[in-house]
């Protein structure tokens, strides 16, 4: 399917300069295109994936991606979206931030030798050394205030009263002078981003002719948001999906994605997967005639964090969610690292002795403040060991019952769990 017909049936498009004229030259030969990634956190998260995926398929349709580090613009910070000033990060933050998303970038294009190579750059390289009276001369003397203040990001902020800082009112003229390098040194014709990046883009589009007398392209996808107009960048607990495992464990990334509302699943398919479009239709469809089963939910799930972690992460993420919330899989099928996941998402504590008593292991999980406490909860039938109910206080914890030979998975009710680990 023709690259840009395949991101508007996944709706991926929101606006697009000349339609057709950006169509005739996709469809002419390779075009370099570039997506920024301002370093504000020392990892990626979820509203940057869009972005990530939409230069992956571009490149998978034979166009060549560069993945902007924004060093530059990441020390002011984009205005857009937001009804307060960012916190100006410094050097040695900004360092920091940068050591954690470079890699990001880089795990999602292809940066192998070929004509469509992936490019990472630095907008910094080229932006640290421009004097400020070069760039107001060569930059800000070709866009006019009116255009500045019609930016939709600049025109809320001066409505909701909160004002806007000379600072943050000049970072659409960092994202434009990016654009007008990036076309007359690697002749870069296309710009992608969120919607909110439309006008930016478009600065940059009329810098490139007014400096360089040619044309060049954007491209902007609506942002990711669910059914109810909120945006997808947060967690049900309020909590940012960071792409970064040490931000954010891959079986917290794979739950959160178990949670979307029926309605979202079809969409999120199409967006944030890589499946072709038929599959993607005809999975929301089979989850629409029996939305209960979640089946949706859990291939989302798999796929986005496939993508983001790798399949073993996602098949262990998928394993520890089967084992703590009861899909009928016992403990004893999920893979070691999957028990690892679990570990690290509910309490655990170290196997003191084999071959003790299950009263004294529960009192040592804390799944019991006394002897008597345990004993009472096992004749209740409320004990659980690596999925198995026992009753028995006279039961023994041993070696045939660690898992890889080291977890065993101990359950009190239905929500209270404790992995014991033997050294």
């Amino acid at each position: 399917m023709d690259v840009l017909v395949d991101l508007d049936a996944r709706g991926l498009i929101h606006q697009t300069t000349d339609r057709a004229a950006l169509a005739k030259r996709l469809d002419s030969g390779p075009v370099t295109v570039y997506c920024g990634f301002d370093p504000t956190a020392p990892s990626l998260h979820i509203g940057n994936l869009m972005g990530l995926l939409t230069l992956r398929r571009l490149q998978m349709a034979g166009h060549c991606p560069i993945a902007l580090a924004g060093g530059a613009t990441g020390m002011i910070g984009d205005p857009s979206g937001r009804s307060t000033e960012r916190t100006l990060l410094d050097d040695d933050a900004l360092a920091h931030n940068l050591e954690g998303i470079v890699p990001q970038l880089r795990q999602f294009l292809d940066f192998d030798d070929g004509p469509c190579a992936a490019r990472l750059l630095d907008n910094r390289a080229w932006t640290v050394g421009v004097g400020v009276l070069d760039f107001l001369r060569d930059v800000g003397k070709h866009v006019t205030i009116p255009q500045m203040i019609g930016k939709e990001s600049v025109r809320n902020r001066l409505a909701d009263g909160d004002g806007l800082s000379y600072t943050e009112f000049s970072y659409m003229l960092l994202q434009a002078y990016d654009y007008l390098w990036l076309a007359e040194n690697v002749e870069c014709e296309l710009q992608v981003g969120g919607s909110d990046q439309w006008g930016n883009i478009v600065l940059g589009i009329d810098l490139i002719r007014r400096r360089l007398g040619r044309g060049a392209h954007a491209l902007t996808w609506p942002l990711l948001a669910r059914s109810d107009g909120t945006k997808y960048g947060k967690t049900a607990g309020g909590g940012t999906l960071w792409l970064s495992p040490e931000a954010m464990s891959p079986y917290r990334f794979y739950q959160s994605w178990i949670g979307v509302d029926d309605a979202d699943v079809g969409k999120l398919l199409s967006q944030l997967t890589f499946l072709d479009l038929s599959e993607a239709r005809e999975i929301a469809q089979a989850h629409e005639s029996d939305p209960g089963r979640r089946d949706g939910q859990r291939r989302l799930a798999v796929e986005i964090t496939r993508i983001v972690h790798g399949p073993e992460a996602a098949a262990a993420a998928q394993g520890a969610s089967d084992v703590l919330f009861g899909t009928g899989t016992s403990p004893r099928a999920a893979s070691a690292t999957a028990l690892a996941f679990v570990a690290e998402e509910v309490p655990s504590g170290p196997l003191h002795s084999l071959d003790a008593s299950v009263v004294d292991v529960l009192v040592d999980a804390e799944l019991a403040s006394s002897r008597s406490e345990a004993r009472r909860a096992l004749a209740e039938g409320s004990v659980y060991i690596n999925g198995e109910r026992t009753s028995r206080d006279d039961r023994i914890v041993g070696a045939q019952d660690l898992l890889h030979g080291r977890y065993v998975l101990l359950r009190r009710g239905k929500k209270r769990w404790h992995v014991a680990i033997a050294p």
